[in-house]
């Protein structure tokens, strides 16, 4: 039954006191099926606090540490090879600075990621990918855990068919460090999957404002990226032809959005054997 404790999945949530790591916290507390062993964070003066407590979710039984390294080492030992459990998850959500060496360090410990921290460049990715397929640890990097993104994107995929021109604006809360968001940067892959240039250009463009026309992919899509206090997380898509634009839109009005998402990738990340990068390798 997935209410006997020693078959739920373990979870690890790094970031645990962030907006998304709350979230999380949150969603693995309250599922059937997963049991937080571990919550990661480095906030001054909680570490040794019940983060159950801290949260006002009532008592996990599971205190807030600041040393990832040794929970991933005490959660490896205790759960790798489980028969049970298959071993455990770590789910990380805390900054582009530290995101990469938190994903390696997890493949090394045998723990599978799912990674919502946005910022890895395509070296790191490419690398994490061959790490993560040498030690046959699934692992999942997911740019966005939202659904509805996940049809915007494929709803943009199959629009570039009929286009030659479009351009992408994000807009985030201004406390997001990276910018464009790892959504967007997404967005444009799938975008540029067709193999053509877009936005041919038609007069010669002076920009009083440097960035103005923000930033300029090889593919000529163009990519602008808003901050500001209030937003969540919103994307937009724009086409354009003679007589008519074609706009895509999703907007997060609240973090909750996510979090099926989150249970999704926890659910089947240890059936992969490598890594896979964006929620639609786990839905379709």
């Amino acid at each position: 039954m997935a209410s006997d404790t020693t078959k739920r999945i373990p979870v690890l949530v790094a970031g645990a006191l962030g907006k998304m790591g709350t979230e999380v916290v949150k969603a693995v507390n309250d599922s059937s099926d997963c049991r937080l062993v571990s919550a990661v964070d480095n906030t001054p003066g909680m570490e040794g606090l019940d983060v159950g407590d801290v949260l006002g979710i009532g008592t996990c039984e599971v205190p807030i540490t600041a040393d990832l390294e040794g929970s991933l080492c005490h959660i490896s030992n205790e759960y790798k090879n489980s028969e049970s459990t298959k071993g455990a998850v770590l789910v990380d959500f805390t900054h582009p600075s530290v995101v990469y060496e938190h994903t390696r360090a997890a493949i090394a410990y045998g723990i599978n990621p799912v990674i919502g921290t946005t910022g890895l460049t395509q070296k790191q990715l490419l690398e994490l990918s061959e790490f993560s397929n040498k030690a046959s640890v699934g692992s999942a990097i997911i740019p966005n855990f939202s659904v509805g993104m996940v049809l915007l994107q494929q709803a943009a995929a199959a629009a570039t068919m009929f286009y030659e021109n479009a351009e992408l604006i994000e807009l985030h809360h201004n406390q997001k460090a990276d910018a464009p968001s790892g959504t967007c940067i997404k967005t444009a892959e799938m975008i540029e999957d067709v193999g053509k240039q877009f936005n041919n250009q038609q007069v010669e463009e002076n920009e009083s404002i440097p960035g103005s026309r923000g930033g300029h992919r090889n593919s000529g899509l163009r990519v602008h990226s808003i901050r500001l206090p209030g937003l969540v997380a919103h994307q937009e898509v724009i086409f354009g032809s003679k007589g008519e634009t074609y706009t895509l839109r999703h907007d997060t009005i609240d973090r909750t959005a996510y979090m099926p998402g989150v249970l999704i990738a926890i659910r089947k990340v240890r059936e992969l054997d490598g890594l896979i990068y964006g929620l639609e390798k786990l839905i379709y």
